[in-house]
């Protein structure tokens, strides 16, 4: 059975993450990427950090809040 798709996953990171881990096709659905990009972010070590469990990849909502945090302060710092 397929999970509906939120029409503005965005809303998810304003009025705060589930409760569970998410998956990569969560995060590409928050973030508004591709789900290759989420890999690639992994790959590079430049996006949120995710964990393994077993073979299936999952991100803590604490940790994808902080990465936010982290790149908004970045962004303020640069401009």
């Amino acid at each position: 059975m397929a999970k509906p798709i939120d029409p503005d996953a965005r809303a998810t990171l304003r009025g705060g993450l589930p409760d569970r881990y998410l998956t990569p096709d969560d995060i590409a659905e928050m973030f508004e990427v591709p789900l290759e990009t989420v890999y690639q972010w992994r790959k590079k070590r430049t996006g949120p950090p995710g964990f393994r469990i077993g073979k299936h990849l999952r991100y803590d909502p604490a940790d994808v809040r902080a990465y936010v945090a982290q790149r908004k302060d970045a962004d303020r710092n640069a401009a």
